[in-house]
């Protein structure tokens, strides 16, 4: 087996494509784009939001969820400048007691970045 992609459950999704397309940089992939459903093609894999039904009454968390069941991790080449930019746009940063960091999405979902 290989890990083929990843889905985030999210509440806005225009506002979490803005934010994975315009400060993230992942580009949409408007082929597979469905009402509920927009993926990205992130260059080694897929990643895909899929908008939680209104009827459920989820709301996104006002804090970054430091415990949720899975976290995303991101490569870069430049931690100082990936830093800089997710920061500019205002994205929560949460540095660590290890030394790494960490950033929180407008949903509050935890993404870790690595070099």
């Amino acid at each position: 087996m290989h890990l083929d992609g990843a889905m985030l459950f999210v509440v806005d999704l225009a506002a979490m494509e803005a934010f994975y397309r315009d400060v993230v940089g992942f580009t949409p992939i408007e082929d597979t784009r469905l009402e509920d459903w927009v993926e990205f093609d992130t260059g080694a894999t897929r990643f895909a939001l899929h908008r939680i039904p209104a009827h459920l009454g989820v709301q996104p968390s006002p804090e970054p969820r430091a415990t949720a069941g899975c976290k995303l991790i991101l490569a870069v080449d430049d931690l100082a400048a990936a830093r800089g930019r997710l920061s500019a746009a205002g994205a929560t940063i949460l540095d660590r007691p290890w030394g790494g960091w960490d950033f929180a999405d407008p949903e509050g979902n935890v993404i870790g970045v690595r070099a």
